[in-house]
């Protein structure tokens, strides 16, 4: 899929024939930037750079195809270079390009990836804010395309909350709630400036972005309203949608009708936020006082300390993991051996040498948490402060995301 003349990827690929031969060039800006937390991930775990490499060029192309003005489009030529939908905002066709450059850099510490989305919060605060609404705007000349709210830019406020930008979240927030009260959940389009649902656009597949951000910024702030929010949003799925086999879509907003549907992220994302939402004590939400300590042949490993990131599709990944877990030629780790030894004022605690070999190549390549190593795992509980010790991010500014806009059409 990534091998284009840009590094950005097609849209769809038959995963035993590759690209079809009649595959459109065209893919929307969230398709070519949604790869890096997933790829990063498996690039530190297998030990083979090529997921991770693939991801972090089809970001660097699309930042290097922004308009002048800091803004990018939602759907663009992966071969060419050309945008093809040339309207700039946080939803749709957008968001999770946004979503994963905070999340990126947020799980590898990655100050290259929250610079660039710090160039583009400004740019969207410039050109698509107002009264703390955000909308589309033609990416060239910054003028308003759609003074549309859709239901996916949700997310946004909770983005914004990763980055500690707590009172413009909020205040986005509350507009969006304002939304869900006039109608007992989101509709896809909002029309702003009349107050209303948007001509096709009426329905609410029950999507998960304003209760995810709700569960964001309620872990930051402990506001009540936010668990008004989702008690509201539990009474109206079951008041409105429940059916017999499941929960349905909502088909439209103003007199409540029902879709003969239910969307795989209401499951994978909505209850699991709203669980979460309501569950302060969810090991999801651990500080770092509660973790689990792993012994490795190459000395201690902390896991499970919090900090988990999110991929958008609501799965939780360890950033831990990725330090402690990931494959290393035996070589490096022979090294640190050696020089833990030289240094350890304790001179009995050894680690035995083994013979150099690349970790993950072959099937006799040795996991450093395999337990028939002499691998065990404990649990530990400290009250103060955890064992880990991350880095301070000097990463803070505003924000705001997410987009897709929808032709007529579809």
């Amino acid at each position: 899929a990534f091998q284009t003349p840009t590094g950005m990827p097609y849209g769809t690929v038959n995963l035993l024939h590759g690209v079809n031969p009649g595959e459109t060039p065209v893919t929307c800006t969230a398709g070519i930037g949604t790869f890096i937390v997933e790829f990063a991930t498996l690039s530190h775990l297998t030990g083979d750079p090529v997921f991770e490499d693939v991801a972090r060029k089809a970001l660097k192309a699309l930042w290097k195809n922004r308009s002048d003005i800091g803004l990018v489009g939602n759907h663009i030529d992966v071969i060419t270079a050309k945008w093809v939908a040339q309207d700039a905002g946080i939803g749709a066709g957008v968001d999770s390009y946004f979503e994963y450059l905070v999340k990126g850099a947020i799980l590898l510490q990655d100050k290259e990836l929250m610079s660039m989305f710090l160039e583009y919060n400004k740019a969207i605060k410039n050109y698509t804010k107002f009264d703390d609404w955000y909308l589309w705007v033609q990416m060239y000349k910054g003028t308003v395309s759609m003074p549309v709210f859709q239901s996916l830019e949700a997310y946004w406020p909770g983005l914004q909350s990763l980055i500690g930008d707590v009172d413009n979240a909020m205040r986005t927030f509350l507009n969006y709630y304002t939304v869900w009260k006039q109608f007992g959940g989101l509709p896809e389009f909002y029309n702003i400036p009349q107050g209303y649902t948007v001509d096709k656009r009426e329905g609410y597949p029950l999507r998960p972005e304003l209760i995810e951000s709700a569960m964001y910024l309620y872990r930051a702030t402990r506001d009540p309203t936010l668990l008004e929010l989702g008690r509201d949003a539990v009474e109206s799925i079951e008041k409105i949608s429940k059916v017999d086999c499941g929960f349905a879509t909502i088909k439209d907003l103003r007199d409540h009708r029902l879709d003969n549907r239910m969307e795989s992220f209401f499951l994978a994302e909505t209850v699991k936020y709203l669980y979460l939402l309501f569950d302060p004590d969810n090991f999801i939400h651990n500080d770092g006082s509660d973790f689990d300590v792993v012994i490795t042949p190459y000395g201690e490993c902390i896991l499970n300390a919090g900090g988990y990131i999110f991929n958008t599709e609501a799965h939780p990944i360890d950033p831990a993991a990725l330090h402690c877990c990931r494959k290393r030629k035996e070589e490096q780790w022979e090294v640190e051996d050696l020089m833990r030894e030289f240094y350890s004022p304790k001179k009995n605690k050894k680690f035995p040498l083994k013979q150099a070999s690349d970790h993950g190549e072959g099937e006799d390549a040795k996991d450093p948490l395999d337990t028939s190593s002499g691998g065990e795992k404990r649990n530990s509980k400290k009250s103060s402060h955890s064992l880990l010790s991350c880095p301070s991010q000097s990463f803070n500014s505003k924000l705001a995301v997410l987009g897709q806009v929808f032709l007529d059409n579809t």
